[in-house]
């Protein structure tokens, strides 16, 4: 016995995270698991060492052995993922700028990608690219690099802001001089503006006889783009892809921005990046294209890629040579996971497999809690967002508008501009004209919005999306029905207000002691009437001295009743309230929730 009490006298600071198994906790305490399960026998409670505790539980098991606790949350499994290390001026050094590319399809984003990369001072060296991986470094003449990224459509853009990675720092909207401004560059301009990046402008096809870049930039202003030459702060640059004309320009004016935004990471720190695409390759099993954003990824590096765990097997570049490291902005393609990630799922460098695995379970956990709720993160449907709103967080009410011309469109942002109130209004995230597709689907995910389709309707594809990512789509075909749906979640955004009703008076004539029950009051109406369950209060020379809550007792001459009226006398308890004396007035009232409307 003597070791026993030897042993207890550890004492341990034990963390316990939102629920952990008895086993888990035994591991933590040193404590075997049968004291463990000993000590619950005598709370009453059978235990196996596989059963889950929750935290208050484990807590006071564990204080129970003498130990202090530190309570986490689960999600602190995440926490020190990149290392405690603080990034102070000194260590962080200028990264290159990723650019992506934008625009409408045959706008020439594939051409221009490729007069950029044959601008590349090193393209010759290696037999030129070898494998298309979505991204690539251009190294320049002066020794500066610039990694472009390949929008495979916006989708996917808007995918890695719907997970929250900050990928771009800058946007180049690639635009036709003789086709201008068209609905995948409007839907471009969108997906630029809400990632809430720099913008430059190239317009292409200058070689073009009929190109007409005056008219270019007239069309861009009507979409907010307002360039330098109009007073704005968007650079435009005039290239031809097919003659690799006005390519140093853009290149320039990326390198400018690229200053402005004095751009800098710490290379010395374990990588963190994001996956930029990943697919299942048959030689080669999990291909994942990522970027790093902080710190530099060597080969045999543990990580953990989103809900996938895995050892770095190799890092290649988009020549397909073999690296060895990759250091901040720099686009690899790594191989040894063991799943294949999400695009836009961050990669972190763990120290060793068990915090790998912790955090890919709690990831798979999660994502499994999420598809559990219906597959739904549910902020997007109207009736989850007015669930939403009685907490008083958001005031502003996303939508996303699709319609059949762009009358009706202006026509139901105009109406519901004007149902602005000091405290919620709708911000359209978009308003476009034609089909829902999976962009739209897309951008909705990422600003929490639901689509709202005005005599448009969705393509297969953008539906299944939408089913997968628990986005709402309503179609209407009456303006005023839409805009009253809306006002009705908008409403539903106020906070109500509460009305009192005055029932009435009771004075306490005396104050009975009963053994059992307390003190009960003799009262007699004085004013209105008395009801059971009304809310009551007690004022002493008019003056509230206690918020009682609801009348839970009301007896006349022994029988229960529901109501005394004015003039009659009755007995009255309040349960846990003691301090009532003769003389004091119960006042006697109701209390309604009046929903406000617009």
């Amino acid at each position: 016995m003597m070791g026993g009490s030897e042993r207890d006298q550890i004492k341990r600071e034990v963390i316990i995270p939102e629920s952990i198994t008895v086993q888990e906790l035994s591991n933590r305490m040193a404590v075997r698991v049968a004291d463990i399960i000993k000590f619950m026998m005598r709370q009453g409670q059978m235990m196996k060492q596989s059963d889950e505790l929750d935290a208050d539980t484990a807590e006071l098991i564990a204080t129970e052995f003498g130990h202090t606790v530190k309570r986490v949350a689960e999600s602190d499994v995440e926490e020190g993922l990149g290392g405690d290390i603080v990034d102070s001026d000194e260590n962080l050094q200028p990264r290159p700028p990723v650019v992506t590319i934008m625009g409408h399809v045959d706008h020439g984003k594939t051409s221009l990608l490729d007069a950029l990369r044959q601008t590349d001072v090193v393209s010759g060296e290696a037999g030129g690219i070898t494998q298309h991986i979505g991204a690539y470094q251009v190294r320049l003449e002066s020794g500066q690099r610039v990694t472009f990224l390949d929008t495979p459509g916006h989708a996917a853009f808007s995918a890695m802001r719907a997970r929250g990675a900050q990928v771009t720092d800058i946007v180049v909207l690639v635009v036709a001089g003789d086709d201008g401004v068209m609905p995948q560059t409007i839907e471009a301009i969108h997906h630029a503006k809400a990632s809430g990046v720099p913008m430059i402008v190239a317009i292409n096809k200058m070689d073009k006889p009929e190109a007409n870049p005056d008219r270019v930039l007239s069309e861009l202003t009507q979409h907010e783009v307002i360039v330098e030459q109009f007073g704005g702060d968007v650079q435009v640059v005039k290239v031809s892809a097919l003659k690799k004309t006005g390519l140093d320009d853009l290149i320039e004016q990326i390198l400018l921005q690229a200053d402005v935004l004095n751009l800098r990471a710490n290379p010395d720190r374990p990588a963190e990046a994001t996956v930029i695409e990943s697919k299942l390759d048959k030689g080669r099993g999990t291909v994942a294209t990522v970027l790093i954003q902080t710190g530099t990824l060597k080969r045999g590096d543990i990580v953990v890629v989103g809900a996938q765990t895995g050892r770095v097997r190799a890092i290649s570049n988009e020549r397909g040579q073999q690296l060895q490291t990759a250091g901040p902005s720099e686009p690899v393609e790594i191989m040894g996971l063991e799943g294949v990630p999400e695009p836009g799922d961050n990669l972190n460098v763990v120290e060793n497999e068990n915090r790998a695995r912790e955090v890919a379970n709690y990831r798979a956990r999660t994502k499994q809690r999420q598809r559990a709720g219906g597959g739904k993160s549910a902020t997007t449907s109207l009736e989850s967002m007015m669930a939403k709103f009685k907490d008083l967080t958001a005031k502003e009410l996303p939508v996303l508008i699709k319609a059949d011309v762009q009358g009706s469109a202006e026509a139901i942002v105009g109406s519901l501009d004007k149902l602005a109130h000091e405290e919620v209004r709708a911000r359209v995230v978009l308003s476009g004209v034609g089909g829902i597709n999976e962009s739209d689907v897309q951008l909705a995910k990422g600003s929490g919005a639901p689509i709202l389709g005005f005599n448009v309707r969705a393509s297969k594809e953008a539906r299944d999306l939408a089913e997968r990512e628990g986005v709402e789509i309503r179609y209407y075909a009456i303006i005023y029905d839409l805009i009253d749906d809306i006002k009705g979640v908008m409403s539903g955004m106020l906070v109500p207000h509460t009305r009192e009703t005055f029932l009435g008076n009771a004075e306490i004539l005396e104050v009975f002691n009963i053994s059992k029950v307390g003190k009960v009051a003799g009262v007699k109406v004085t004013e209105g009437v008395v009801r059971k369950g009304a809310k009551v209060r007690i004022l002493r020379d008019n003056v509230v001295i206690q918020e009682m809550g609801t009348l839970t007792t009301l007896k006349r001459f022994k029988e229960e009743v529901d109501q005394v009226v004015m003039g009659q006398e009755c007995g009255m308890s309040f349960g846990q309230f003691q301090d009532i004396k003769q003389g004091d007035v119960i006042e006697c009232f109701n209390v309604e929730v009046v929903q406000r409307s617009l």
